[in-house]
C-alpha cells in the first residue's frame, strides 16, 4: 500500500510539472539590456499588468507614460515616451530588461529600476532620516514585472 501511494505521489508531481522559481534581482542577467527568461518562472497576466501600471503604490507607469489602451487615466504622463506600439519596437526580452532596470538599455533614463535591490541609494526608513535596516525588496515583484511585460506585449500599432 505504501509503495502504491509513493508511486501515485510521484506521478502527480510529474504531471504537475516543475515548480515555478523566482529569480533574485541580483541574479538577473542582462544581455545588451535584454532579459531572456521569465523572472518569475510563470507567464505574465496582461490584466494584472494594467493594475500595476495604474496603481500609484506599485509601478504607476502612467504617471510618466501615455498609454492610449488605458483610456481612464486622469492625468496621463507626458515626460516619458508614449507606450503605444511598444511591442512593435522592442522584443519581450528587451521590454523585460527595460522594466526591470531601464538603465541597462538607456544609461541616462530617469525611470526607476523596478527589479533591483543593490547598487544604489534607497530612501530612508519611513521619512525618519535614518537608513533602513536590512535588505530592501525591489519595487515590483518578479511576477509583477512579468505582468507588466505581458500587457506591454499587447501594445502593437
Amino acid at each position: 500500500m505504501a509503495r502504491r501511494l509513493l508511486l501515485v505521489s510521484a506521478m502527480a508531481v510529474a504531471i504537475a510539472g516543475p515548480a515555478f522559481s523566482e529569480m533574485a534581482p541580483s541574479a538577473v542577467a542582462y544581455v545588451e539590456g535584454a532579459v531572456e527568461g521569465s523572472l518569475s518562472g510563470a507567464p505574465g497576466n496582461p490584466e494584472e499588468g494594467v493594475k500595476v501600471m495604474t496603481t500609484a503604490a506599485l509601478g504607476n507607469c502612467v504617471a510618466c507614460h501615455q498609454v492610449n489602451a488605458i483610456p481612464n487615466v486622469q492625468f496621463p504622463g507626458t515626460i516619458a515616451p508614449p507606450l503605444d506600439g511598444v511591442a512593435d519596437r522592442w522584443s519581450e526580452a528587451q521590454l523585460r530588461g527595460i522594466v526591470a532596470n531601464a538603465k541597462t538599455t538607456f544609461e541616462d533614463s530617469f525611470m526607476p529600476a523596478f527589479y533591483k535591490t543593490e547598487g544604489f541609494i534607497r530612501p530612508g526608513a519611513a521619512y525618519t532620516g535614518k537608513a533602513p535596516e536590512g535588505d530592501l525588496p525591489p519595487i515590483l515583484t518578479a511576477q509583477q514585472v512579468e505582468d507588466v511585460v505581458a500587457f506591454l506585449m499587447t501594445l502593437k500599432e
